[in-house]
């Protein structure tokens, strides 16, 4: 199998990314395969989802040893999600690979990327508990079931949606669970949501085994590499940049012109920068709200 050096290194990076965040991998590594290396969007759909089954694991060990995976909530996501993401890749393998195919799937790619990048940017600003936060949590198996299918679907279809819009979807079902535990239980419930996904890709033939061995030798250590660096305020502060890549590719899949993508850059950056210096002089007064609570006299 012959290995593509520039594409080992780009998937090296995207890896380090979602290593470093937890997120970003259908979002960044399909764009990046359709836009810089030229592949088509069903083999890059296809080829990203067999790689991610290799990525996500670590992050799934790491989440379970730290007790933040809800095993109930998983079972009824994978419920939905499992065989919706292999009527995903099914759907996609009925579309055809004609340039007409290739273009539709490409403007499908465009709307899930600007629906996954709206869904990051909604996690930026919807509350969720702090670490130290518990409450009883109670089992809403349609809803959560529902939540599965669309997330499902939409990944065996575009690959993008697992970090992005099931999270989400799971922060309006249940705005109490804390961050730690949205992220451990999407992470184990896109294990089986993955290998479905692979599975029906394999079946209906969109992969291309050299470009899918290339992504993971690049994107695998990396995202070793990235997870063992990882910090709070480093995933913080590169999360908004990286749904603001996510929502410029998918304004460029769905036909903006350039003229109108180059303000929408500028535009986008703006409010990243915006956001992130927001999101910091908020956690700075809450740190010092609660160092002040700490060091305030009991009362008596």
């Amino acid at each position: 199998m012959n290995f593509d050096l520039p594409l080992v290194l780009g998937s090296a990076v995207v890896g380090f990314l979602v290593g470093l965040t937890g997120m970003g991998g259908g979002a960044l590594m399909t764009p990046m395969l359709v836009l810089l290396f030229g592949v088509t969007p069903s083999a890059a759909i296809s080829s990203d989802l067999v790689a991610a089954f290799f990525m996500k694991p670590l992050g799934v060990a790491i989440h379970w040893r730290r007790g933040t995976v809800q095993g109930k909530i998983v079972k009824y996501l994978c419920l939905g999600s499992v065989p919706a993401a292999f009527l995903g890749t099914f759907a996609m393998h009925l579309g055809g690979q004609s340039v007409t195919a290739e273009k539709r799937l490409q403007l499908l790619l465009g709307v899930a990327l600007i629906l996954g990048a709206g869904s990051m940017i909604a996690r930026f600003v919807l509350p969720s508990r702090k670490q130290g936060s518990t409450s009883e949590i109670v089992i809403r198996r349609l809803p959560i079931v529902a939540i599965g299918v669309f997330g499902g679907f939409m990944v065996g279809l575009t690959s993008v949606g697992a970090g992005s819009l099931i999270l989400v979807l799971l922060l309006f079902l249940y705005p109490n669970l804390r961050s730690d535990q949205l992220v451990g239980t999407d992470l184990a419930q896109s294990i089986p949501l993955t290998l479905a996904a692979t599975i029906g890709s394999l079946i209906f033939g969109h992969v291309q085994f050299a470009l899918t061995g290339s992504i993971i030798l690049g994107s695998v250590p990396a995202v070793v590499v990235g997870a063992l660096l990882s910090s709070r305020d480093m995933s913080r502060l590169i999360r908004p940049f990286i749904a603001g890549v996510a929502l410029l590719s998918g304004l460029k899949y769905v036909g903006l012109p350039i003229p109108a993508l180059g303000a929408s850059a500028v535009v986008i950056l703006a409010v990243v920068v915006v956001a992130t210096a927001r999101t910091r002089h908020i956690e700075k007064l809450e740190g010092a709200e609660d160092l002040d609570v700490e060091l305030a006299p009991a009362g008596g």
